[in-house]
């Protein structure tokens, strides 16, 4: 019972083994996340369209729940650009922003999304994310990140901009930048700057001041911390305030109460599709960045237990006043260079935003928007792939063509029909590819039991055989395409007297393939050609067996494709051979 406990609360596990020692690893990570994390959940909030406090919920009790049911040593949850950006379009469409019932839409956001990744985790349905290719997510992030930018762009000019796609968005600008305010700009501009060297920068003239490769790394990540202490401080003592620059303002102290979201059906019908959306975009990163992180120790992780460890934490943020949260790369990147040893650094990074909720928001009034903008912008430009795209350009022009649907119509119309179109082009790009499976004519190895394309390789055949290796399982989309390859070729010369399927590539046959193995069967016997098929795997095999074909087969079911062509042309095949060069 233990062992089927600690599969689900993996802290049981874990727990047992906790020493001193790694109390103080996950001491000091906490520490250099919590202060990483406090400006990022202020900023993504602003990204989410969410009063800043939220960002702060957000990266409490979510934490704590990833702490008990995570797999991953060093991932650490929380808001991310990308879910924000998703969130704030879900409930741009419900309600106003800096409305009641729009911090209500995105609490619910996280609520329907926490529920599905516990019900997929449960019942081990995370194969679900595999529908989102890595082109479509490679696109879906990059247009992301384009957006995210853009859209900051207002609070660097300090002006006000409507729109949710990048047309509307840059058209908007445009004529906004007239009302541009000087101080806000400069803000904005210097805190950008600042961040994009300290990103490339930094981390060199740390090491040549004599710190060490870890504690460098750890610095350089830091300097959004030095961009609000700064930018806290020129607003404060130059009165920019006063001159128009916006800041963050009262953040109520305290934490969040605890509190079930309203349940009204009719909005959690609504909210259904983007809630899936989140859920699955959320875990495919989280996921990735836990399994880049666990590599690196030689570590795994559990992706159905991190299903559920990801629906527990939005579960948590939706009951705690935040909204969606995910696994960030940077905040794991850092809490893994700090020396995270368990997942209970996150919940010790949870104590330190409640503290800094608690104590620390009176600190954070002056705190211009620019600078948090600067922060997402930096952030998300790094998500940006161009060299993805240009990969996919000479790898795979279907795979591009999913890329690229995806990236122009997450820009131009929204996030949610870029992934939504996304997925639908690389699933009927994937039908197109194995409606059409590649197959080969192949012929012996001389001296060898090899069997290869004669198109490729120099092998020896007999005319009265014909062997057809298929590159692929057989199912309803390529059956047929499979009996014509197969009469083609079959029929071709009255030399012919047996057709081989060499089924080595063949995983599964389907009931409408298995039907067309028996028309094929019928037809070539009424031909005169005797039909077998060789080297057909186990589990194949075991469903052939229930069906009538082995035993309606005109010919045989071989081990291998050498004593298919032994049984068939004996001794007489070295006299009956044509060579393929």
């Amino acid at each position: 019972m233990s062992i089927k406990l600690s599969s689900y609360f993996p802290i049981l596990d874990w727990g047992r083994r906790y020493k001193g020692e790694t109390f103080v690893n996950d001491g000091i990570a906490a520490v250099i996340v919590t202060i990483m994390l406090i400006p990022q959940s202020l900023a993504y909030a602003l990204l989410a369209g969410l009063p800043p406090q939220v960002g702060l919920y957000a990266s409490i009790l979510p934490l704590v729940a990833y702490a008990i049911f995570g797999t991953s040593k060093a991932l650490a949850v929380g808001p991310v650009a990308v879910i924000s950006l998703m969130t704030a379009a879900a409930a741009g469409k419900m309600a106003a922003q800096g409305s009641p019932e729009y911090l209500a839409v995105a609490i619910l956001l996280a609520l329907i999304s926490g529920v599905m990744l516990l019900v997929m985790g449960l019942f081990k349905l995370g194969f679900i994310a595999n529908f989102l290719s890595h082109p479509v997510i490679s696109g879906f992030i990059t247009a992301s990140g384009i957006l995210i930018a853009v859209s900051q762009l207002k609070h660097i000019l300090g002006v006000k901009v409507t729109g949710h796609n990048l047309l509307e968005i840059g058209q908007s600008l445009i004529s906004k930048i007239p009302e541009t305010n000087m101080p806000t700009l400069i803000i904005g501009v210097i805190s950008t700057v600042f961040l994009f060297w300290v990103r490339g920068n930094l981390k060199p003239l740390l090491r040549k001041m004599g710190l060490s490769e870890k504690l460098a790394g750890i610095g350089a990540r830091v300097g959004p911390v030095i961009a609000v202490v700064v930018s806290i401080l020129a607003v404060l003592f130059l009165g920019l305030e006063d001159k128009g620059v916006k800041i963050v303002g009262d953040i109520p102290k305290g934490l969040p109460p605890i509190a079930a979201p309203e349940f009204d059906m009719t909005l959690w019908i609504s909210l259904l599709g983007s809630s899936l959306i989140i859920a699955i975009i959320g875990f495919v990163e989280s996921v990735s960045v836990a399994q880049t992180l666990a590599a690196k120790k030689r570590q795994r992780i559990e992706p159905d237990q991190e299903l559920i460890a990801l629906g527990a934490s939005n579960i948590a943020s939706a009951f705690s006043g935040g909204y969606s949260v995910t696994g960030g790369f940077a905040r794991s990147a850092v809490n893994f260079d700090a020396g995270a040893e368990t997942p209970a650094a996150g919940g010790f990074t949870a104590i330190g935003i409640a503290l800094a909720t608690l104590f620390l928001t009176p600190l954070l009034y002056n705190l211009p928007i620019a600078t948090l903008a600067a922060t997402i912008i930096v952030a998300v430009l790094s998500l940006v792939n161009i060299p993805d795209i240009k990969q996919a350009w000479n790898y795979s022009k279907s795979d591009f063509a999913a890329m690229m649907a995806t990236i122009l119509l997450t820009l131009t119309i929204g996030v949610e029909a870029g992934v939504m179109a996304g997925v639908v082009i690389s699933i009927a790009m994937f039908l197109y590819r194995s409606s059409r499976p590649h197959y080969a004519i192949v012929g012996q190895v001389r001296d060898t039991e090899h069997f290869r394309n004669v198109d490729r390789h120099n092998v020896i055949t007999s005319p009265r055989v014909v062997t057809i290796r298929v590159d692929e399982s057989l199912y309803f989309a390529n059956a047929r395409y499979l009996e014509d390859a197969i009469y083609e070729r079959a029929l071709a010369s009255d030399t012919v007297e047996h057709v081989i399927l060499m089924c080595s590539a063949v995983n599964d046959i389907d009931l409408s393939a298995l039907e067309s193995l028996e028309a094929i069967n019928e037809r070539l016997k009424s031909a005169k050609i005797t039909f077998h098929l060789s080297e057909v795997k186990g589990p194949v095999m075991d469903k052939l067996e229930k069906s009538h074909l082995p035993h309606d087969l005109t010919g045989e079911v071989f081990f291998s494709q050498h004593d298919a062509i032994k049984k068939i042309c004996g001794n007489a095949f070295d006299t009956e051979v044509e060579y393929y060069l």
